[in-house]
């Protein structure tokens, strides 16, 4: 159960494929391996050793793909880094998880060189350029004249893979520790809810790598003959060019990019997108409104799901087969428990609103080296989301908001995803967040961010109308104030903390 295994298992059993298209070039499965060997055998040249530390900091490419397998394969653990981190994340991320190395590129030289001032553990930057940079090596001349072969290592099903550093949206980043059974497993269950993957399928990959949501996707990758068109960051232009090129009949995304889709008709309507079938939305509760008007222009379902990275991270999904049920984030998938509790950690009964816990083979061991936080979040084999959700009677589970964005005004408490919902059947409305801003009086007061659509006049006395007409009147916002855009993490989750703190004392 490692996913070294997985990788080379999908070679076994398909022989070799063309796994992946960048820029119009095909990579087969093979190849990649091949390739990933290099690096493992260069990597412990260096003296990286097993359990040592590596960073990765870099676009969707195929190097990506060759150096996640090449650091797994030398039995080290993957740093996954995006991109868009500045120096004194990226410095945080290199002190608390100790790495020795970190593969990059010249162009984020400069946050590097930053972030790594005073941090001794590092002790090699490989660049992806065929360049001499000073205080850098290739990752071609770490690769060149080694063995194409694999290595002889043992690889533990408990031996740590990953350290996935959360975005810190709610507060200091910390590196959730995924073992190789974590992964293994979230992939293998994953997997089972559609086997019979048509194999001449293509997809779409959008998602940065980089993250939990988009390493999964590769993972699962491994498991399928299918192949995958890979773009380095997403662009909705560039998206919508493949799918027609290459006949895309999907793709996993967040609900900004199905957003996007539905809201650039300028864009969109220049290709031919008939051949999608249906995608997977993931990362963040998919608005309602969202959902329905992409299926209706694209004829394409979207399959929603729920992951967080200490489950490595898929926790539920709708099955292939069974009733799919629109605001619901599916069953849990095979491996995994879940239940609903109250503050006292008591189980709660069918569509009662608790916080959602979680327990299977795909749970991380806790977050490295803060045994505070992990002693907080892993309790009795059960990792609690932070999220507040129910499950009905037929085990699908519904998201209802983050524990942390509860607001509670004049002891009233309004699960701000409630309005936003309303807010998005507003026709104006393309973008919307509600978040508790402080009040002398009430405690808290309801304030929403809105964008609206380009051209679109709307004033804050229609939206609030709007919201009395659907809502009880203490759920209504108090605070209307319009955006051109919200603020988001790099994965495209909206960033409430931002938002909160754009508000002192009203």
């Amino acid at each position: 159960m490692n996913l070294v295994e997985l990788a080379d298992q999908n070679i076994e059993k398909f022989g070799e494929i063309t796994k992946l298209i960048y820029e119009d070039q095909e990579y087969t499965n093979l190849q990649l391996i091949q390739k990933a060997n290099q690096l493992a055998h260069g990597l412990l040249g260096l003296g990286i050793k097993p359990g040592d530390k590596v960073l990765v900091m870099l676009l969707n490419s195929p190097d990506v793909l060759i150096s996640y397998q090449g650091v797994l394969r030398a039995g080290a653990s993957l740093i996954p880094v995006i991109f868009l981190l500045g120096p004194k994340e990226v410095a945080h991320i290199l002190k608390n998880s100790e790495a020795s190395a970190i593969i990059t590129t010249k162009a984020f030289l400069d946050n590097v060189t930053q972030a790594r001032e005073g941090i001794e553990t590092l002790q090699h930057i490989i660049i992806v350029e065929d360049e001499d940079v000073p205080g850098t090596i290739t990752l071609k001349s770490v690769m060149e004249n080694r063995s194409e072969a694999n290595l002889d290592l043992t690889i533990q099903d408990e031996d740590n893979a990953v350290v996935l550093y959360t975005s810190g949206t709610t507060g200091v980043p910390k590196g959730v520790m995924l073992t190789h059974k974590n992964l293994y497993a979230n992939a293998v269950s994953s997997y089972n809810l559609d086997p019979d993957r048509d194999p001449d399928d293509v997809g779409l990959f959008v998602l940065p790598l980089s993250h939990s949501f988009g390493l999964t996707v590769m993972n699962v990758g491994f498991m399928f003959a299918n192949t995958s068109v890979m773009i380095p960051w997403f662009d909705l232009e560039t998206s919508c060019r493949l799918i027609e090129k290459y006949k895309v009949m999907g793709f996993a995304g967040v609900p900004a990019i199905f957003s996007m889709f539905l809201n650039t008709p300028d864009v969109v309507d220049k290709y031919d997108l008939s051949s999608l079938t249906e995608c997977t939305s993931g990362s963040a509760p998919l608005p309602v409104e969202v959902l329905k008007g992409f299926e209706e222009k694209f004829g394409c379902v979207i399959y929603e799901g729920y992951g967080l990275s200490e489950a490595s991270p898929i926790v539920s999904a709708h099955y292939k087969g069974r009733e799919r049920k629109v605001g619901s984030i599916g069953q849990p998938i095979p491996g995994v428990e879940v239940k609903i509790v109250d503050l006292d950690r008591n189980e709660l009964p069918v569509n009662e609103v608790g916080e959602l816990i979680v327990k299977g083979l795909n749970i991380s061991p806790g977050y490295y080296n803060m045994p505070d936080k992990t002693a907080e979040t892993f309790i009795d084999g059960w990792l609690y989301t932070g999220d507040m959700g129910k499950i009905d009677e037929d085990g699908y589970i519904f998201i209802v908001d983050r524990k942390k964005d509860l607001i509670i005004r004049g002891g009233f408490n309004i699960l701000p995803r409630d309005i936003e919902e309303i807010l998005y059947q507003h026709p104006a409305v393309i973008d919307a967040a509600v978040v508790g801003v402080p009040d002398k009086i009430m405690g808290e007061e309801v304030k929403c961010y809105l964008v609206v659509s380009p051209g679109a006049t709307v004033t804050e006395d229609e939206i609030i109308e709007h919201c009395r007409e659907h809502l009880a009147k203490y759920k209504c916002p108090t605070y209307v104030e319009f955006m051109d855009a919200l603020p988001r993490n790099p994965i495209g989750k909206i960033l409430k903390k931002e938002l909160r703190e754009l508000n002192a004392i009203v």
